[in-house]
């Protein structure tokens, strides 16, 4: 196993700078936290939409990034939980909600059964939960800093479940020689193009009711391995979504071109794994460790997008991603929540963590190197079109060094906003009392402890069950220590 310093070892910031070097993580901080004027987060923030031509000034550079709930009714619509999430997230003081919340365009591409879903039933309850996030953000900041507001349409693809949560109902872009066998799918699961055509349908129509709802933006989702994603090397495919560059982006291309037909004055922006690796799996020893895959029969491994080849790399000259992204620009889609690779297959490097989860495995690198990744990724597109306008993500894991991070991030023109995800489970206000010169609750703080996606995977309401006093009093709390000491016992 990797041996690595936890984040709460260090004493300041020279003691993080100093480790982060000897292992090769390419980021930095600044030395002591900033508020008022002086921090970057508060420098002045406007985003221009190049699909309405509308401007948006944002109250902050923090945005919250979409998180894949497990807690609404089982038609879709919020529960009291999710409720509660998201009148918290409005506590954080972010200038953009990227996405609010994974939201699925049809029953058929729920990653779990509690997944908030947009339909013509539940569109009315998803556009009070809007209106109520809001006026309670317009409450404690002004009228002013209310954030700019996104739903993320997705579907999940390879990762659908069947509605009792049981096992995968794979829905994939085409035959995946590792994933299929990883997931245990094969050709009877690939969709046929009349299939796709409906699903594209089935995501302009929630374009349309997201604008009904009073939503700013949709953030089309691709990325994580979900299914706009896996088309983008769905070179083996045959027909009009496969093969050519083309044709692995008609179905995107497709979505964002009707969305605007259907839903004129609706902004579009995307949330994008810039680059992915071949798929992990749990070695002997509980370390991830990549698939077998033979080069020499074989040659370069070609289903990572963005990749070197190896598996294991970025291609340093982004021949494809700078080629989709040079789609957006013509698509007039220049907001992107940047994110690298999958939770499902590769997890270390999408969401860097010291600790396993349940279905997952122990990481083969000191975190602060998929952190490091990400960042250095998101640079280098910034870097290459300053266009765009780039949310970073991979953040969590840098914990109470997370703000000091992200100063050094903005202030060096390394992404334009700095995004939260899981860490706002535990803790909403960070972004908020970090803005107001609070010292931050360390208790509070997300120490990648897994349990947010321990808990969805058993079936069990998502939530922080280690930190925040709601979840760890429900008595799902106890199930999900006996369910993990169950399997401790049996590994």
């Amino acid at each position: 196993m990797t041996e690595f310093k936890k984040i709460a070892s260090f004493r300041n910031a020279e003691e993080f700078r100093e480790y982060a070097r000897s292992i090769g993580a390419e980021l930095d901080l600044v030395d002591e936290p900033r508020s008022g004027a002086e921090s970057q987060f508060l420098t002045p923030c406007a985003y221009t939409s190049r699909i309405t031509g509308k401007s948006a000034t944002l109250a902050s550079r923090w945005a919250l990034l979409p998180m894949e709930g497990w807690d609404c009714l089982p038609n879709g619509a919020p529960s009291p939980e999710a409720r509660r999430r998201w009148l918290r997230n409005a506590e954080s003081g972010a200038g953009i909600f990227f996405g609010c919340e994974a939201v699925a365009v049809m029953e058929s591409a729920k990653a779990n059964a509690r997944q908030m879903t947009l339909t013509q039933e539940t569109v009315g309850e998803i556009a009070r939960l809007r209106e109520e996030t809001v006026a309670h953000a317009a409450d404690l900041f002004g009228s002013d800093r209310v954030p700019y507001m996104g739903l993320q349409l997705t579907h999940s693809g390879r990762f659908v479940k069947t509605p009792d949560d049981k096992r995968l109902n794979s829905h994939t872009a085409y035959e995946h020689p590792l994933l299929d066998k990883k997931f245990h799918c094969d050709a009877s699961n690939v969709l046929s193009d009349g299939e796709v055509d409906e699903i594209v349908e089935r995501f302009v129509e929630a374009g349309e009711l997201a604008q009904e709802a009073g939503f700013d933006f949709v953030d089309i989702k691709c990325a994580h391995g979900y299914l706009g994603h896996e088309f983008l090397t769905a070179y083996d495919r045959p027909g009009k979504y496969g093969g050519s560059f083309e044709n692995r982006t008609r179905f995107f291309r497709d979505i964002v071109e009707s969305i605007k037909i259907a839903a004129p004055g609706l902004d579009i922006g995307t949330r994008l794994s810039l680059g992915d690796l071949i798929p992990f799996e749990k070695g002997p020893d509980g370390v991830g460790r990549p698939m077998a895959w033979d080069f020499d029969r074989d040659g370069a491994y070609p289903y990572a997008f963005n990749g070197d080849g190896t598996g294991l790399g970025v291609d340093p000259e982004m021949k494809e991603l700078l080629e989709f992204v040079g789609l957006l620009d013509e698509l007039g889609v220049t907001l992107i929540g940047a994110t690298f690779g999958s939770p499902y297959y590769n997890p270390h490097t999408q969401r860097p963590a010291a600790f396993a989860v349940s279905d997952g495995y122990l990481p083969p690198e000191d975190p602060l190197l998929g952190v490091s990744r990400q960042l250095k990724t998101v640079r280098a597109l910034k870097e290459r079109r300053p266009n765009l306008f780039l949310i970073g993500s991979g953040y969590s894991y840098l914990q109470e060094f997370l703000p000091q991070v992200g100063e050094w991030v903005l202030e060096t023109g390394g992404a334009d906003m700095i995004g939260l995800g899981r860490s706002i489970l535990s803790y909403p206000q960070m972004a908020s009392d970090y803005l107001a010169g609070r010292p931050l609750e360390k208790r509070r703080i997300c120490r990648t402890f897994g349990d947010c996606t321990n808990a969805p995977r058993a079936g069990l309401v998502s939530g922080c069950y280690p930190l925040d006093e709601f979840y760890r009093g429900r008595e799902e709390a106890t199930l999900l220590k006996e369910i993990k000491n169950l399997a401790k016992n049996q590994s």
